[in-house]
């Protein structure tokens, strides 16, 4: 399996399977409910290879993967015999604000239904771009089987949202299809056929003719094609029931009287009561929400195009997901997302200053891959891997994507589907039907805009590479000479070479925390491998920073897991802010003692600011003695 080690890795730092209430994925993000965040070992995390970064937003631990999320997702449920979204996910002990609640109930029911949804929604866009260029006819086969199979999954929408729902609710999903199933049953259009019998709140909004009843009481029949808010509440109250009917009927009926009576009850409910005040309510959220943005779309799409990335890194943009939804449902289109699809060209646009201007060829490569990935919408890698961590370039990103957002705010783009992501959503702004107007023009201007705005700002004011360097460096108070040559790290410890992929540490074999070498102490001693300054003096004593003259990080780390030691059996010599030359003693340590105490003593060194340099290179093999050249850093 491809993914297993990753998988294993990140089961045991987050606390085990045992931790874990429930997983689930989004297109490139592993969402953990955990029972214990606390216990989560963030950092080490984030240094695994193969993880991006890791992000805490709305009650979930959310460990950010990139493009192959699905197969490490895949890997992590076989790897650690988990199930998924468990049955109980939301009935967690955790207590998080309602805020926090409802992003996790909201990302719990629409995300695994998203990446279908968007595909489909492809499909029928692509559908409709045919049609505007005349490629086919309305009338011909081919854009009509295109146009249904792009269409179905949101025809039958409650049917999918019936199953999410109750399973995040904590209920039995099948029979939250059942239910959803009768809201969608084709034989309800017959019922509100002919004459009706009378009409409820006459001269209202709510003016309701009535055509059937339910044992005397008057259904106000809708249609719920398409539906997302009466499916979401019926399955609420459905798990409400069934749990209330577990508990009375004996064991040896329960598997078919709990179903049974849980949608005799709920489905007439839902007709009578919960589907009209819900679709209402529905309708009253999208012409409310239509009405703000009305007030001044520029502006709309001004902040909403500003700051979506920012939502999105904190999860709050689940609060604007099922808005959109519902409006397509109920307006047919959406403008509130609209002016946020553009935005990561803009971040791409920023991403190529950063690729254009930089010297550091790591950066260039992740650049590279994060710049191809963006442009399928997927701005993770290039948002932790190369923006954020420079800071401007992201906020001039952020600047790009608000300039857009008023483009598309001031053409009055629509989005008329679900669609794709990056340049898969572009068809999903041609209305069904109809040709290409300016509204849909005027987001292929605000594409343009967006990545070349994203890309002037930073390569001209957001980004300097001897700015960013320093940003990354311990301040210190050794003047940093500014050479090209070479810099000789001579051995702080007099012992047998180790290859750093031979470290029994993912963290350090994996060269996450810089490229080096490590050492197996014959004796336990530290020693200066450079003229510099003590930048880092962990109180366990375990660990040593320091920065040369030349400006070199140099990270020494006496053996494995020995923080736990909490400083026993060590000895330090200097303080962090100490001037030291090379050869000064540094630590003493007990080899024998934390052996005896069963710790491994294996010492990696490493060069933590690594892409500050083009190639770091080990001079020694085998046996090797203090002060000994030991690295060559170019």
């Amino acid at each position: 399996m491809k993914y297993e080690k990753l998988s294993k890795d990140i089961l045991e730092l987050i606390g085990g399977k045992e931790n874990v209430n429930s997983v689930f994925h989004c297109v490139t993000r592993l969402r953990f409910k955990l029972k214990d965040e606390s216990i989560a070992k963030t950092e080490e995390i984030k240094n695994l290879d193969g993880v991006v970064t890791v992000m805490k937003s709305g009650g979930q631990y959310q460990v950010v993967i990139g493009n192959h999320v699905p197969d490490v997702y895949a890997a992590v449920l076989e790897v650690g015999g988990l199930s998924g979204v468990s049955e109980n996910a939301s009935n967690s002990d955790e207590k998080v604000g309602l805020g926090a609640k409802f992003i996790d109930m909201i990302s719990g029911v629409f995300t695994p239904i998203l990446g279908v949804l968007a595909a489909t929604g492809m499909l029928k866009g692509f559908a409709a771009l045919i049609l505007a260029l005349h490629w086919v006819e309305a009338t011909s086969g081919t854009y009509s089987l295109l146009n249904i199979a792009g269409d179905g999954l949101f025809n039958f929408l409650p049917i999918f949202l019936g199953y999410t729902a109750m399973k995040k609710f904590g209920g039995t999903p099948f029979i939250g299809m059942a239910i959803a199933a009768a809201l969608v049953h084709p034989g309800l259009t017959s019922l509100s056929a002919g004459k009706p019998l009378y009409t409820l709140f006459k001269g209202t909004l709510f003016q309701s003719d009535i055509h059937v009843t339910f044992l005397g009481i008057p259904v106000i029949l809708m249609s719920y094609a398409s539906s997302v808010i009466p499916i979401v509440l019926s399955a609420f109250f459905a798990v409400k029931v069934e749990k209330g009917f577990k508990k009375v009927i004996p064991d040896v009926v329960k598997a078919f009287l709990v179903p049974f009576l849980t949608i005799m009850v709920m489905v007439p409910l839902t007709f009578l009561l919960i589907g009209p005040i819900a679709t209402w309510a529905g309708s009253l959220l999208g012409a409310a929400t239509v009405w703000i943005y009305q007030l001044s779309p520029i502006v709309a799409g001004l902040i909403l195009g500003g700051f979506w990335q920012v939502f999105v890194m904190f999860g709050l943009h689940w609060g604007l997901v099922p808005i959109a939804m519902n409006n397509i449902s109920t307006l047919h289109f959406d403008p509130i997302l609209a002016t946020t699809v553009m935005v990561c060209f803009a971040q791409i646009g920023a991403v190529l200053g950063v690729i254009l201007k930089t010297k550091n060829k790591q950066v260039k490569s992740l650049g590279f891959s994060a710049f191809i990935s963006g442009i399928f919408g997927v701005t993770e890698p290039a948002i932790y891997g190369v923006t954020l961590p420079l800071k401007k370039p992201f906020i001039m990103s952020c600047i790009g994507g608000g300039v857009g957002g008023a483009i598309i705010g001031a053409t009055a783009g629509k989005l008329w589907m679900f669609g794709g992501m990056g340049v898969f959503v572009i068809p999903a702004f041609i209305k069904p039907g109809a040709a290409l107007d300016m509204s849909f023009w005027g987001v292929i201007i605000s594409l343009v805009v967006s990545f070349v705005v994203g890309f002037i700002l930073t390569y001209l004011f957001g980004f300097k590479e001897a700015a960013s360097k320093e940003e990354t460096k311990v301040e210190t108070k050794v003047e940093v000479k500014k050479e090209d040559g070479p810099v000789e790290v001579v051995s702080p410890i007099k012992g047998e070479i180790v290859p750093l992929s031979e470290v029994k540490d993912q963290v350090f074999s994996s060269e996450a925390m810089g490229k080096g070498v490590a050492i197996n102490p014959s004796e336990g001693k530290v020693f200066s491998p450079v003229n510099g300054e003590v930048t880092i003096m962990f109180k366990t004593k375990h660990a040593i920073g320091l920065t040369s003259e030349d400006g070199a990080q140099i990270l020494i780390h006496v053996g494995m897991d020995t923080v736990e030691l909490d400083g026993k059996h060590f000895t330090a010599h200097v303080n962090q802010g100490d001037i030291v030359k090379a050869g000064d003693l540094l630590v003493e340590f007990d080899v024998e003692a934390i052996k005896a105490a069963g710790y491994q003593v294996v010492t990696p060194i490493v060069v933590t600011n690594t892409p500050d340099y083009q190639e770091i290179k080990v001079l020694q093999a085998g046996q090797v003695d203090k002060n000994e050249k030991l690295l060559v850093l170019v």
